[in-house]
């Protein structure tokens, strides 16, 4: 894992802000939605699971 060094500003560490970022989606989604919670469906479709099981089909 790759860290910014104190003081700086700079972010290295890739995962992280891709999961953030999914995270963020998930946020949008959520609040966007007229039920109390997001269906397993919907949290997929967010997360483009279905894209991602085509693109690499032995997962």
């Amino acid at each position: 894992m790759h860290v910014a060094p104190v003081g700086g500003t700079a972010v290295q560490d890739h995962v992280a802000l891709a999961e953030i970022e999914l995270c963020g989606e998930l946020i949008i989604a959520a609040s966007a939605a007229d039920e109390d919670r997001l269906s397993l469906a919907s949290i997929d479709e967010v997360l483009r699971v279905a894209e991602e099981r085509e693109r690499d089909p032995g997962r």
